[in-house]
């Protein structure tokens, strides 16, 4: 066990989907997983854990944010040997031509969270996937025909941000605004793990189309596949 999360061992798996909703997590364990068991209820941070085409896969909630998804992925790391972790979430386009429900694939992830000031100093480092599962899941979602886009990310501590700084980063090539995989990335590098960050566009900033609070929770089938085929593979 650790502090917060309340499995025994053997619990997880070691390969875990990580969305930041706890019901997401309920969602897919009910939806994609047999034999599934709830091992986590701290904090109402759900986390399961059953088989998927035979194989074992765990999924846990972290949460909003960077501080958030890094307590929890640091503890599967640390104390549950978790090996592969792949985020499942949502993304705000910042590009005309990544529309909503597109899934994004981050091979980097920019961040002005103040986690990587305090490792990191003045030093500049930049968190990105591990090219394995990269590799994987563009493959997978070939096969699976899906509307995959691979690109940089933003991952912001601010969801509310008046200054539209969406448009500086637009400028330097970054596809997609979210708020977890930065730290995921780095902590996956501290802990010499494999991870990757598969999201769902929820809303583009340009166009200001939007999906529905259901949707992001219940409809967003085809990330949550994609994350699996790979995560097994």
């Amino acid at each position: 066990m650790s502090t917060h999360i309340n499995a025994p061992e053997g619990a997880i798996a070691d390969k875990v989907l990580l969305p930041g909703d706890p019901l997401r997590a309920k969602f897919i364990a009910e939806t994609f997983l047999e034999d599934a068991k709830c091992y986590n209820e701290v904090r109402g941070m759900l986390g399961f854990t059953g088989t998927y085409k035979g194989q074992k896969v765990s999924v846990q909630g972290t949460g909003m944010g960077q501080p958030s998804l890094s307590i929890y992925v640091q503890e599967l790391f640390q104390f549950y040997n978790v090996q592969k972790a792949i985020r499942i979430g949502t993304a705000g386009s910042v590009s005309e031509k990544v529309p909503c429900r597109s899934v994004i694939l981050a091979n980097a992830a920019c961040t002005d969270s103040a986690l990587q000031t305090q490792r990191f100093g003045l030093n500049h480092y930049a968190p990105v996937p591990d090219f394995e599962l990269l590799y994987t899941a563009y493959n997978k979602a070939k096969e699976l025909k899906l509307q995959t886009v691979v690109g940089p990310c933003f991952s912001g501590d601010r969801f509310y941000d008046e200054n539209e700084t969406w448009k500086f980063w637009k400028k330097y090539g970054i596809i997609g605004i979210e708020m977890e995989a930065a730290e995921l990335y780095t902590l996956a590098a501290e802990f010499k793990r494999q991870a990757l960050a598969i999201l769902t566009v929820s809303n583009n900033f340009v166009t200001q189309e939007e999906t529905t609070a259901e949707e992001r929770q219940k409809t967003f089938k085809d990330m949550m596949q994609l994350a699996l085929e790979t995560i097994i593979e």
